[in-house]
């Protein structure tokens, strides 16, 4: 399986033939981040201390539906794409691995369209009796990235999956937990190259060497084009210096979960259990927190972000 690299020279014709603005693929938010492990119990079990509760099951696929609020994380232990129904690269593994991250666009086949047209490799799908097809391009190292258009009234989970009984649909978020952004490791000299893939693709702008969040700052942040309160962030980060280069592990590697207060959240998800990393700065439990590695691979990173005040 090919995996998406960006490119350093998008085709000229094609870009200048397609000027919207700045938000080309109409994107308004994230809808859903997917993992793909062969652990699904023990990843549910960090996923419901940070206040994620399973609220349904995949019509025919060992899938789950977790949820608090707007969050939406599946949790994939069928070995296969759940809304391709493409095998995954490589065989599940115990860690699990952030397979894919879906938007949402206010037209999936139009933004679907144009990012091949702006340079996107295509994912083709094979989806069984009664499933959607949503459309799909290449994102880094083996991840996908979906366009979904289903996200109101009527959403993608209506179609695929199935409630689970006397659960509630829409557990609250704890201390208003919101999407805030995804980190991305990249490889050595890779921040340029891929700062375009997301600039010339999906409109992302490059936030300024000082403007920063939380209190992980290394790397670049790109902003989405996103409008306010559905806009969320990339970071981009390159091994320390001295590091072999480590391309072939690029991988989207955490999420980010903003709140208004990061330490009454802190305080919530102590209770539930969440094991957090101690800062040796006084001022870091304003700003944000990062939980301790689960599982060898799944930690979750809290920032300061009010929504009602962006």
């Amino acid at each position: 399986m090919r995996t998406q690299q960006p490119q350093k020279h998008m085709n000229t014709l094609n870009r200048e033939a397609i000027q919207e603005g700045a938000n080309p693929l109409g994107m308004e938010g994230i809808e859903f981040i997917e993992y793909a492990t062969s652990q699904p119990q023990q990843l549910g079990q960090v996923l419901e201390k940070m206040g994620f509760r399973p609220i349904a099951r995949h019509r025919s696929r060992e899938v789950l539906l977790y949820r608090q609020g707007d969050l939406n994380v599946i949790v994939n232990a069928h070995g296969q794409s759940y809304l391709s129904g493409l095998p995954s690269a490589g065989t599940l593994s115990e860690k699990p691995v952030i397979a894919a991250m879906a938007l949402r666009v206010r037209d999936a086949s139009t933004a679907y369209k144009r990012a091949l047209e702006r340079g996107a490799w295509a994912i083709p799908t094979n989806v069984e009796v009664m499933e959607l097809n949503i459309p799909a391009i290449h994102g880094v190292g083996s991840s996908r990235i979906y366009f979904v258009d289903r996200y109101k009234e009527f959403s993608i989970y209506d179609v695929d999956f199935t409630p689970i009984p006397t659960v509630d649909q829409h557990p609250p978020a704890v201390a208003g937990l919101h999407f805030f952004g995804i980190v991305q490791y990249i490889g050595n000299d890779r921040t340029e190259d891929w700062t375009e893939f997301y600039r010339e693709l999906f409109g992302f702008s490059e936030l300024s060497s000082g403007q920063n969040f939380g209190i992980l700052t290394k790397g670049r942040i790109l902003r989405s084009p996103c409008a306010a309160p559905n806009h969320f962030y990339l970071q981009l980060i390159e091994p320390e210096l001295g590091v072999l280069d480590v391309k072939d592990d690029e991988c989207l590697q955490r999420m980010g979960l903003g709140t208004p207060n990061v330490a009454t959240t802190v305080e919530q998800l102590l209770k539930a259990g969440v094991e957090f990393l101690v800062s040796k700065d006084p001022d870091d439990k304003n700003k944000g927190a990062l939980t301790r590695t689960q599982m060898g691979s799944v930690t979750f990173e809290l920032v300061h972000d009010d929504r009602s005040a962006v």
